[in-house]
């Protein structure tokens, strides 16, 4: 095994030896509003998200039901607003022989640093803002604004909303797959999700219809690339997301499809670019031996740029289709504390020659407290596009210290 892996596997077992009697607590936006544990509406791995937590989400952040049948703990945001830090501390090590400051092994402190707010505006309206508090990136990383009815049983409304990198997704998603950039099991997001390898976690603003019950959820937006302070385009291009989210035979399972269409214009050249890509993805949450297993798959596909193309593809500028296939397993070996992880993704990054991009990961996480917890990714990459030096060689090793307060 490489060294390198062997020294973090080493000081995780040994933090895990000092820190096993630690009590869990609570204490994000959502928890602190709500006085409920994270792992109320949380599927093992912040931010995945469970059958509650989809239902939470779904209506806006401004429902009040007692979860679990319980008559004591209510979970209704109060008329007030609420904030909370969220961040990422990494460590990152690669084997290229390039100029990449990975390669010598990188101290990203923070990695992400996020100011995360959020209020219940009224019984059917809630609304997220998330600001980034790192130098050089742009300080609104995303905004929401759900404006929720319940309708038969059914959660219907709009959802106006900007950000800097998650999307034409943000708007609404409720599955663990990478359908949206942040909502992913594991921190390699390029190795484990078939959406976020094809690139679809662009600069979104606009507007989302969506519908949903426990059985699925559905969302059109009309959106552009763009996002505050940019100069607004119009909302030209199309998304769907169509899921379906049964319970079978005790799983929590979701099966769905997203299509990206139609053009809109790319707010820094001021030009009209294409956004042409679709996907497919499943999950299934349940326990496996008593513990706690998530399976999660994804295909993708974004369309090729044609050379001498005036009008290039948002997502590719290749001139073949960039496509991607990932399965990911967690599984909770210690349940609420420990996971193990393991994923492969095929892709195809769209050039003429060299396109085989392949990548197996393998990693775990531990749960310190509710709301922090370490997680390491080790990736391994093969295939053609590996056949020239790459700046960052063909491994990346990941530590890191994920917190919400």
């Amino acid at each position: 095994m490489n060294p390198t892996i062997v020294r973090y596997f080493v000081a995780l077992t040994a933090l895990l030896m000092i820190t096993t009697s630690m009590q869990a607590l609570a204490v994000t936006t959502f928890a602190r509003q709500t006085g409920l544990p994270c792992a109320a509406c949380h599927a093992q791995t912040y931010p995945a998200l469970n059958q509650f937590g989809r239902v939470f989400k779904a209506n806006g952040y401004a429902i009040s039901v007692a979860p679990f049948g319980s008559q004591d703990s209510v979970l209704s945001l109060k008329d007030s607003l609420n904030a909370g830090i969220v961040t990422k501390i990494r460590y990152q090590q690669s084997n290229g022989a390039g100029p990449s400051q990975t390669n010598d092994g990188e101290f990203q402190f923070p990695d992400e640093l996020l100011l995360h707010i959020a209020t219940r505006i009224s019984n059917n309206i809630g609304a997220v803002i998330e600001l980034n508090l790192n130098d050089g990136d742009p300080l609104m990383s995303g905004f929401k604004l759900p404006i929720i009815y319940n309708v038969s049983g059914h959660a219907i409304g709009g959802i106006p909303f900007s950000t800097s990198s998650q999307g034409a997704a943000y708007g609404f998603e409720l599955l663990n797959t990478g359908a949206v950039r942040f909502s992913r099991v594991a921190e390699d997001r390029s190795a484990v999700s078939a959406q976020q390898y094809v690139g679809t976690a662009t600069k979104a603003q606009g507007i989302a219809a969506v519908a949903s019950n426990n059985q699925y959820f559905a969302n059109i937006s009309k959106w552009s690339p763009s996002t505050t302070g940019d100069n607004s385009g119009s909302l030209s291009a199309t998304y769907v997301r169509l899921a379906a989210t049964p319970q079978i035979s005790g799983w929590d399972v979701g099966l769905g499809i997203q299509s990206w269409s139609g053009s809109a214009t790319e707010p820094v050249l001021q030009r009209l670019v294409d956004t042409d890509a679709w996907a497919f993805d499943a999950q299934a949450q349940g326990l496996f031996m008593d513990m706690p297993l998530g399976l999660y798959l994804s295909y993708a596909e974004s369309a090729g740029t044609p050379a001498g193309s005036i009008q290039q593809n948002l997502f590719n500028k290749n001139p073949h289709d960039r496509k991607a296939a990932a399965i990911l397993g967690q599984l909770g070996v210690i349940p609420s504390k420990v996971t193990v992880l393991m994923s492969y993704r095929h892709g195809e990054n769209g050039q003429i020659n060299n396109y085989r991009d392949d990548a197996w990961m393998i990693g775990g996480t531990y749960s310190l407290l509710d709301n922090l917890q370490f997680q390491l990714n080790h990736t391994e990459y093969s295939g053609s596009a590996y056949s020239a030096e790459q700046a960052n060689g063909t491994r990346m090793t990941t530590l890191m210290l994920y917190g919400a307060f």
